[in-house]
């Protein structure tokens, strides 16, 4: 079955080429291909390629061609294969040509053939480009829709379209009001640090003025302190004053000599 498909390719490409160079030697712009020629041939090549999808043997047909005709045919015929799969998605498994359907038009040297074929899923308009240069023709595959679903298709590409324009004018409209808001960050981080800056001042100062009453209590109660320093010398058994310091002078909440 291969070999069968493969020769019936060949032959098939082959008078797709052929028949381009029928009247090139005469260099007259004639078109010598009947449209039931038109039809016959690309029933042989859309029957052959739905073969060759179907069973995935793409790759080996590709290098049987290239074998033959040369790097630039196999990869023509990867082209078809890749384009037949991908459409086939949309109109199902290949059935026929509509009868009748082939349309032909152009030169012997650049012509192209138009068909529908008919799918299990819909129909689609095929068209074969053919030129005197090349071993297999160049392929377009258009899915026949009906009219609900061009227009449903039509609906979801403006739904599309409307809401990528939508997105970027909400996404615009949030960074043009960032900028209203960005300021007020940068003031509220710039109150806290001046904040923090003045607590710590403040601290600074509280301490400051601390030592100052201090240091002003210690010298106003020079006596007293004298006194006090004494007292403990002498509790501790000292004969002077000179290991004693007294740095502050506190009034107890609790008066113990009441209590005694």
């Amino acid at each position: 079955m291969k070999k069968f498909l493969l020769t019936l390719a060949l032959t098939v490409m082959c008078a797709f080429g052929l028949t381009a160079c029928g009247n090139a030697a005469t260099g007259e712009e004639t078109l010598s291909l009947t449209a039931e020629d038109a039809e016959a041939a690309a029933e042989s090549t859309l029957t052959f390629l739905n073969e060759v999808v179907i069973s995935g043997q793409t790759e080996a047909y590709v290098k049987q061609f290239e074998a033959t005709y040369g790097s630039e045919a196999g990869k023509a015929f990867e082209s078809a294969c890749e384009i037949f799969a991908s459409a086939s998605d949309e109109f199902g498994f290949y059935k026929s040509i509509v009868a009748g359907s082939a349309v032909v038009t152009g030169t012997d040297d650049n012509y192209t053939i138009s068909v529908e074929i008919v799918g299990s899923n819909r129909n689609a308009q095929v068209e074969l480009y053919c030129d005197a240069d090349s071993i297999v023709p160049d392929m377009m595959i258009s899915p026949n829709y009906t009219l609900s679903e061009k227009m449903s298709k039509a609906g979801l590409n403006t739904l599309m379209g409307m809401g990528t324009v939508f997105a970027v004018l909400i996404l615009i409209m949030l960074i043009i009001s960032a900028f209203g808001i960005i300021p007020k960050i940068e003031k509220s981080i710039a109150d806290k640090k001046a904040k923090k800056n003045s607590s710590n001042t403040s601290a600074a100062v509280d301490n400051t003025i601390a030592q100052i009453i201090e240091n002003e209590e210690l010298s106003d109660d020079t006596e007293l302190v004298a006194v006090i320093a004494a007292a403990i010398a002498a509790s501790e058994g000292a004969a002077s004053t000179d290991g004693v310091v007294i740095r502050s002078i506190r009034r107890a909440s609790t008066n113990k000599w009441q209590r005694a």
